[in-house]
Order: structure tokens, then C-alpha cells, then sequence
């Protein structure tokens, strides 16, 4: 008879080789990569920066790798072919959204930046593009409202009489009061309580180290939202969102108390008269979800990045020299900018993709997902696997740029001068789920830079350099808070 304690010994032995063997296995012609450590995977490995740390990787496993994330073996395109491969070539079969609890308690399968691809998705995408040209986007009109804006942006400057301040709220309350325009019709005052309060929210979530930390952790390891501190974010992201879906319902009443057919006014009227006519995904729940998907991407990913332009000004004090003397040429002292100005500012628009390049604000973009089982440079990846695509690699290879790590703008001009686009400095994605608000990024960066440098020098506080290596690292890579002088100029 078989000892007792032999037998559990062994039920114990096997288990473990069972369990040792799931967790290293994969699907036959999968890509290799690492598998990092039972339950967590690679995730203690990933350190602070993980779109870095990855892409490191690459001169051991390749520019298309796989790695665990949590128990999930995700895939890694950590350079521009690949990228380009998988997301434009391939982009039918990669364009999905993976079934990631958090984001799916966040978005409700509504809205548009998690809504998985399709024909829903494919519906509200025309729909939005559609709609926001109408109002304004690539248009003319556009720029008449950035520029506007702009001024109000520099009477909130030139009140700090060039003391020290954070420009962390006038920027957002900036860029969110264009993208306001196009979805209620209306700009805010910078002190209006309900304009404040949606952009404290977003300030929490996008900003705050810790926040944005333990953001991602609960997307790569969906279990922690079941244990502290995991649970207790969990709540309050919930708290959060329903603040901001019951703010945004309020002003959707007020819309349809005053709706009119023949007039509309903007985003939330268009999708009203959309929903009148009982169309398919036009619903309530939805229409609040795409108000928040256009409230946040407008407001955080443009004012993060004038953000790091602003620190690249007080840092490269000689590219903000160069940018000046630019601008003052082709304007003046109190010009207006257009966007048909290229070829007449060159370095401005070289400086702008050298930001972008620079400090990458979507190091991972969003996560996709195949749609199908698809093969890729001899790779066999299933269907309703997750794929991240590494934009940092990419504004980061050495075989593209000359030390990527310094902040050159002069890199983005030939020979004579003009400013050469690149292909490979990608900040809004490619294929396509790529940003919808591209156009109207590109417009506010352009006049709002313009704009500020016309009218103020910018300086650091006490000649202390602030942070710029480190930032808030989540969805976004914003900067960590910082004082800015803004010497208004003397003409």
C-alpha cells in the first residue's frame, strides 16, 4: 500500500510540473519573449518606464515578441515595420480592443476609444470624423477658435505678473475649452465650478504618479482590483466616471429641452438628431461615453504635451531663441499664425515633432487586439490576442535617429532648411484606430505655441532646471508638476 504522505508528495510534484508547464507554454509559431514569473508574470521586471524596458528587449527576442503580462501573453511590436506591418498592412485584423475588465467597467462597451472594431465601431468612427469637421476640425473656423482661446490663454499668464506658477491648470482649462466648443456649443470661464470640477477629475487620473501606476498594474493584472489597494482605486475610478457621465447627462438634457433640427449647434446636437432617427448604437448610454472619450483625449493629450513643449523651452532656452526670431519675421509682434504657414516656419513646425518625438505621450499607445487568427513575418498570433505597439521604440530607434536621447529639432530639416515630415515620429498611432482628434491637435499645438512665445519668454523657476527625464507614467507620459516664469516681452 502506498504510504499517505508518498502520495500527497507526489500529487504535489505533479502539480507543480503541471503548473511549470502551462504557464511556459505557447500556441505553436508564436513569438518568443519572456514569461517573467508565475501569477505576475513580467511585471516586477518592467520597472517604472516599461515601454523602455521592453525595448530592450528587442536585441534578444526581435521587433515582434511576445511577454506576459500578468497571466496574459501579450504581443510587443517594438519598431516602425512592424508597427506599420501589423497596424496598417494587417490593420482589418488588429484594430480590435481586448477584453480588459478594467477598461470594460470604464466604458460599458460604449463610447469610442475602447469599443471594440466593427460595425458599431465602424459607424460612431464615420460618425464622429464627420461630425467634428462639420463643426469646425481642419477647418478655418478651427483656427479662428484656437486662436481666440489662445488669448485667453496668455490674459491668464500675463496675470501672474511674471512670478513663479504652475501652468498645469491655464494649459488644460486652454485646450479644453476648444474641444468644449465642438461638443457643447461653448467655452468655459477658467473659474466656472462645473468646468473645474471635470477638470480636477481628469488632472487625478492622468497626473498623479501613484494614480497612473496603479492604473496600469489593474490593467495588466485584472485580480488586484479584488485586494487593497487594487479595490479601493477600483471604487473610486468608478466614483470618478459616474461623476463625469452624470455631469455630462445634465448638459445633455439642457440640449434637448432646446433642440432644433435645422439648427445644429454641435457634437451632442448632431448625435440627438441621430438618435431621433432610431438608428442603431445611438443611444443615451453611448452618446455619454463618446462625450467623455472626446472631453478627455482633448484635454489631456494636447495640454500634456504643450506641457512638455513649455519645458523643452525653458530647457533648450536656444531652440525658444530660434523659435522667436522665427516667428516675429514671418508675424510680427501681434500677427495671426495660419496652418498654411509650413513653409514660412519651418523650425516651428520642426521644434513641434521634435516634442513629440522627444517625449513620446502614448509610450504604448492604446492596447489592440486581433480579430482573427493572423499571421505576421512567419508569426501565428490567434485570434483575441492582445498587442501593444512600442511608439517610444519607434521615436527612440537608433537605426532612425542620431542620439535619439537629446532633443534636436533640427533633425525634422534638410539641407536648405524646410522642415521634412517624418513617417516615423508617430505620437497619434497609425491604421485605423488612429486619434480622431489628430487634425485638431496638430491646429492647437501650431497656434498655441506660436501664441505664447510671441508674447512671453519663458523661464525656470529661481534658474532651477524642473524635471524632464521623469513624468506620470500610465496611459499618458505626463510631466511631473513644475513653476515656469513667463516674462512678458517688451516691444
Amino acid at each position: 500500500m502506498i504510504d499517505c504522505c508518498n502520495l500527497t508528495s507526489l500529487s504535489v510534484c505533479v502539480a507543480v510540473v503541471l503548473g511549470i508547464y502551462y504557464w511556459y507554454r505557447r500556441p505553436s509559431k508564436f513569438p518568443p519573449g519572456p514569461r517573467g514569473l508565475p501569477l505576475v508574470g513580467i511585471i516586477p521586471f518592467l520597472g517604472s518606464y516599461p515601454e523602455r524596458t521592453v525595448a530592450k528587449w528587442k536585441r534578444i527576442y526581435g521587433s515582434i515578441m511576445s511577454a506576459r503580462f500578468g497571466r496574459q501573453d501579450w504581443i510587443v511590436l517594438n519598431d516602425y515595420e512592424a508597427i506599420q506591418q501589423a497596424l496598417v498592412r494587417e490593420g482589418e485584423s488588429f484594430s480590435g480592443r481586448p477584453s480588459i475588465p478594467l477598461f470594460e467597467d470604464l466604458a460599458s462597451g460604449h463610447g469610442l476609444a475602447l469599443l471594440d472594431y466593427g460595425k458599431s465601431w465602424k459607424l460612431q468612427r464615420k460618425f464622429g470624423l464627420m461630425t467634428l469637421r462639420g463643426f469646425g476640425m481642419g477647418k478655418k473656423g478651427m483656427e479662428e477658435r484656437v486662436l481666440e482661446e489662445a488669448a485667453f490663454m496668455n490674459e491668464e499668464i500675463r496675470k501672474q505678473n511674471g512670478k513663479p506658477f504652475s501652468i498645469n491648470r491655464t494649459v488644460a482649462n486652454t485646450v479644453s475649452n476648444v474641444i468644449c466648443g465642438v461638443v457643447f456649443g461653448r467655452r468655459f470661464d477658467y473659474g466656472d465650478p462645473w468646468f473645474t470640477g471635470l477638470l480636477q477629475e481628469l488632472d487625478k487620473w492622468f497626473n498623479n504618479p501613484k494614480k497612473t501606476v496603479m492604473f496600469s498594474l489593474l490593467a495588466f493584472m485584472p485580480w488586484l482590483q479584488y485586494v487593497p489597494p487594487g479595490s479601493g482605486m477600483v471604487r473610486e475610478l468608478r466614483h470618478d466616471v459616474n461623476y463625469l457621465i452624470d455631469e455630462f447627462e445634465k448638459e445633455v438634457k439642457q440640449h434637448e429641452t432646446t433642440f432644433q433640427k435645422d439648427e445644429m449647434r454641435d457634437f451632442i446636437d448632431a448625435f440627438l438628431d441621430e438618435m431621433h432617427k432610431k438608428k442603431d448604437t445611438f443611444t443615451m448610454l453611448q452618446l455619454l461615453h463618446y462625450i467623455r472619450d472626446l472631453f478627455e483625449a482633448g484635454t489631456e493629450t494636447t495640454s500634456s504635451t504643450l506641457r512638455w513643449t513649455l519645458l523643452c523651452l525653458i530647457h533648450y532656452s536656444e531652440t525658444q531663441n530660434k523659435l522667436y526670431k522665427e516667428i516675429i519675421t514671418v508675424l510680427g509682434e501681434d500677427g495671426k499664425p495660419s496652418m498654411s504657414m509650413k513653409d514660412n516656419m519651418p523650425y516651428t513646425y520642426a521644434f513641434i515633432q521634435e516634442v513629440q518625438r522627444f517625449r513620446t505621450l502614448a509610450p504604448f499607445s492604446l492596447p489592440h487586439c486581433t480579430s482573427n487568427d493572423v499571421e505576421v513575418e512567419g508569426f501565428k498570433i490567434p485570434k483575441g490576442t492582445t498587442v501593444v505597439p512600442n511608439i517610444w521604440a519607434v521615436h527612440n530607434d537608433p537605426n532612425l535617429w542620431d542620439e535619439p536621447e537629446k532633443f534636436k529639432p533640427e533633425r525634422h530639416l534638410d539641407a536648405d532648411g524646410h522642415f521634412v515630415k517624418s513617417n516615423y515620429v508617430i505620437p497619434f498611432s497609425v491604421g485605423p484606430r488612429h486619434c480622431l482628434g489628430e487634425q485638431l491637435a496638430k491646429i492647437e499645438l501650431f497656434f498655441f505655441l506660436i501664441s505664447m512665445v510671441q508674447c512671453f519668454e519663458f523661464l525656470p523657476e529661481d534658474n532651477i532646471l524642473p524635471e524632464i527625464e521623469k513624468g506620470a507614467n500610465g496611459t499618458v507620459f505626463t510631466p511631473l508638476e513644475y513653476k515656469i516664469v513667463a516674462k512678458e516681452r517688451q516691444f
